[in-house]
């Protein structure tokens, strides 16, 4: 795998409603762009991140999405919805100059990739998605319901339940309500723990302080899947015949998006292909997944140039 490379520069970039966006770029400056679409929603890039593309091909850019990681106002819900994702994403090709440019995004970040692709596919190069989510409401009630991932993981679905804060509702209702109040933190750290099972990580233990980082992520994706990821169509039906050559990753023993989501994509998008990788799991992290992935965008800048 590549070595990571420190930060080129970064910047903060003003989208409007009082928000601004950390970005970042690395790599190659004269190189094939590359725009990395974090998960969540509510997650943040990282260093990690850039270690899928060769420095000298490439020119990385990271970003943190609204209200996310280092972009500001921190956990912020307000004008904070997938159209303004997107409009966020051409507002940076923008600023940067970029004509077109190719598409990494993992999770939540397939969604968003997927969204961006709806409305702007003239401006996409070709994609690498890995752990396909479409946030369609199967997709949510396999996390968010007890006849979902809660099967495989009973003791950690009885915990999620257990902590929940009080009042009417699913589990999902009443954790987007408790993340309102003076006790968002402690709600935080339940949520992200339940995440953290699911993609075969360590839950975070008892005494450690909540960082930001899970504050953000719990409310943002309460914010979001309570309103359907905010899509104005199926992402399925959105994207049904774009050619866009795509390379889809996706793990056997992906617990947070089932294998069903990666095989619907990969059905609905022709220039798709998909890679099962056994044994796998959800997090890019995982060394079967990165693995992959390096080969992904390896084969994807192959089919560019060909």
């Amino acid at each position: 795998m590549f070595p990571s490379l420190d930060c080129r520069r970064y910047f903060y970039l003003p989208v409007g409603q009082g928000h601004r966006l950390y970005v970042e770029e690395s790599g190659n400056p004269d190189g094939l762009p590359v725009v990395v679409l974090h998960g969540g929603p509510g997650g943040a890039c990282s260093p990690f991140m850039r270690r899928f593309f060769d420095p000298r091909r490439f020119r990385i850019i990271l970003f943190d999405q609204r209200g996310a990681g280092q972009s500001r106002p921190l956990a912020s819900t307000d004008h904070n919805t997938t159209a303004h994702l997107v409009k966020d994403l051409e507002s940076i090709r923008v600023a940067l100059d970029v004509d077109r440019w190719m598409v990494f995004g993992g999770s939540w970040g397939v969604t968003l990739a997927l969204a961006y692709l709806a409305a702007w596919p003239e401006r996409i190069l070709g994609m690498v998605l890995r752990g396909v989510f479409l946030c369609r409401q199967q997709d949510r009630d396999w996390l968010y319901a007890g006849e979902g991932a809660a099967r495989l993981f009973p003791d950690a679905w009885q915990t999620l339940v257990e902590q929940a804060p009080p009042g009417p509702g699913g589990v999902l209702q009443r954790y987007y309500q408790g993340l309102q109040g003076s006790e968002a933190r402690r709600y935080a750290r339940h949520w992200c723990n339940w995440e953290a099972v699911l993609a075969l990580m360590a839950p975070a233990p008892d005494g450690i302080p909540v960082s930001d980082d899970e504050l953000c992520m719990a409310r943002q994706e309460t914010h979001y899947f309570m309103n359907g990821g905010f899509l104005d169509l199926p992402l399925l039906e959105a994207c049904v015949g774009v050619t866009v050559p795509v390379e889809i990753v996706h793990g056997s023993r992906d617990f947070v998006c089932p294998a069903d989501q990666a095989a619907s994509l990969h059905q609905a998008l022709p220039g798709s292909t998909l890679t099962w990788v056994e044994e796998g799991g959800h997090s890019s992290s995982d060394p079967a997944i990165a693995q992959a992935l390096v080969q992904a965008v390896e084969r994807l800048e192959k089919r560019m140039d060909a």
